[in-house]
Parts: structure tokens; sequence; C-alpha cells
């Protein structure tokens, strides 16, 4: 199996047999095997607009739904209020997103677009295609199909079991 370097050329990326100790847990491994890979491609590509994994994720949410309380991004993308704090920091220190104080709770943040983050919009839809391509490259359509239904009742279980 081979991944990008920022070259453009390939190298190989090991894949590693299941540790002995891991046995009992072949989908754990499997899980954690690819989505190193995932995010070690995402990384490289992100890093042509200056951002990181999951602060693309935050862009996405401001560009489809607009200025939002940053409560509301932790709850909506998943995220815990520290790693979203960061986040945000990192974004506005960059100059894609402001932060201003919620009108109706004194309490809440607003954070929202600018529009200097506009000038990457259409960089990020398309590193996601890329990202999406190089996923499922050599997949079916039905199989990239039956892939989300597995992923989305693998999401489920571990859902359950996060929230008791």
């Amino acid at each position: 199996m081979g991944r990008p370097k920022d070259s453009g050329e390939t190298a190989d990326v090991p894949c590693a047999p299941l540790p002995a100790s891991a046995q009992a847990g072949p989908m754990n491994h499997a899980i954690v095997r690819v989505a190193r890979l995932h995010r070690m491609l995402a990384t490289q590509l992100l890093r042509r607009v200056g951002l990181h994994p999951a602060q693309e994720l935050v862009m996405m949410q401001l560009w489809d739904h607009g200025p939002q309380r940053q409560v509301d991004l932790v709850r909506m993308l998943g995220s815990d209020a520290a790693t979203m704090t960061r986040t945000i920091q990192r974004l506005e220190h960059a100059g894609f997103v402001r932060r201003k104080p919620c009108p109706t709770d004194k309490r809440a943040t607003i954070i929202e677009a600018t529009p200097a983050s506009q000038s990457v919009h259409r960089q990020i839809e398309d590193i996601w295609t890329e990202l999406e391509t190089a996923t499922t490259a050599g997949l079916t359509p039905d199989q990239q199909a039956e892939a989300l239904i597995v992923l989305q009742q693998i999401e489920d279980s571990l859902a359950r079991a996060v929230c008791g």
C-alpha cells in the first residue's frame, strides 16, 4: 500500500501484520490503521491552504450555516470545549474566523467566517473531493454504498457504547 508524499511520489507504507496481542480485536486494528492513513493524507492536503484536520470541518459548518455559538459548534462536530477553543483560536489567528459576544447570552461567543475565509472555501471543497477519491479508489459504487452502511453501523455501535 502506498501513500502520497509531498512531492507527488509514492512511498511504501507497510501494512503491519496484526500483533499477537491484538488478535482479539482485528476490527479495532483495521480501524486504527485506516484512520491513521486517512488523517495523514488529510494533513498533507490541508497543508496546502494552511489548515489542520478538523479545522476545515469548522469552516464548512460556518459556511453552510452562518455564524454560530461556539457551544453549538462543539455539539455539531462532536468535539469538546477545550479542543474547539484551540481550533477557533488558530482559525482566528489565521484570519478565517472572528469571535464576538452573543447579544442574547453574555456567556456565549458567536463564531463567524470572515470574508478572507472565502479564499479557501473552494480549495477545501477540492481537497475533500481529492481525499474522497483517494479513499474510495478501487471501490465500485456498490462497494462504496455498502462501506457507508457498515461505517454508519460501526459509528452507531460506538456511540451507544460511549453514551451508555
